[in-house]
């Protein structure tokens, strides 16, 4: 019988440092295809039949927007080995990609994503749950620099987005969900000794899957 691999959670806010922390993770144990980072946005449902302005008003921060069925069924067939097929996601046209990324078998899943420690699913195929604790005014500055950067946003529609939808659910989803962690990480990857706990946990499951 296989054994499954390891999947670990990542949770937080938005901008909270989810990626930055799975980052330092790859990099420890990324030798020979230990780790791979799955990410929650990759599965946002798809907008592509719905006319680009409406697709500005859609609420990306509340659980209906990703397809969970399909994060949870590939997880799945992740943690037993087996090779899986994930969509990619374009955040400035808000639609899927045509271009899927193959995950081979990895002994260690890092997913992360804002709203993964809220389903209870998605809680009970993982090892560890974390949660990045990094203040608001933080992640807001953080937000606004990426999405005008990367995802070709204007200061006022981001801000917009951060009122009517980011905060609001943050605060009904996001945060209430911190209490399901097993391991809360304030500040992120500066906190150089919650990550270091969090690497003798992950390195600890490592050693036990090889011993078995």
């Amino acid at each position: 019988m296989k054994q499954k691999q390891i999947l670990i959670g990542i949770a937080g806010g938005t901008a909270s440092g989810k990626t930055s922390v799975s980052t330092e993770i790859l990099n420890a144990f990324g030798g020979q295809n230990q780790v791979v980072i799955i990410a929650q946005d990759s599965y946002y449902k798809d907008l592509a039949h719905i006319p680009f302005e409406k697709r500005l008003d859609f609420n990306f921060d509340h659980p209906d927007a990703f397809d969970n069925d399909l994060l949870i069924e590939q997880l799945k067939m992740a943690v037993n080995q087996q090779s899986v097929e994930i969509p990619t996601y374009d955040h400035k046209t808000h639609s899927r990609r045509k271009e899927t990324l193959m995950i081979e078998p990895h002994k260690v899943i890092l997913l992360e994503g804002i709203l993964i420690l809220e389903n209870q699913k998605l809680r009970d195929l993982m090892d560890i749950k974390v949660y990045i604790d990094t203040d608001a005014d933080v992640r807001l500055i953080r937000r606004l620099k990426r999405d005008i950067k990367e995802r070709a946003r204007t200061l006022e529609s981001v801000l917009e987005q951060y009122e009517r939808f980011v905060m609001p659910m943050h605060m009904q989803f996001v945060e209430p969900s911190k209490r399901y962690a097993d391991i809360i990480i304030p500040h992120g990857v500066e906190n150089k000794v919650g990550v270091d706990i969090l690497m003798t946990k992950i390195k600890a499951l490592l050693d036990a899957h090889h011993e078995t």
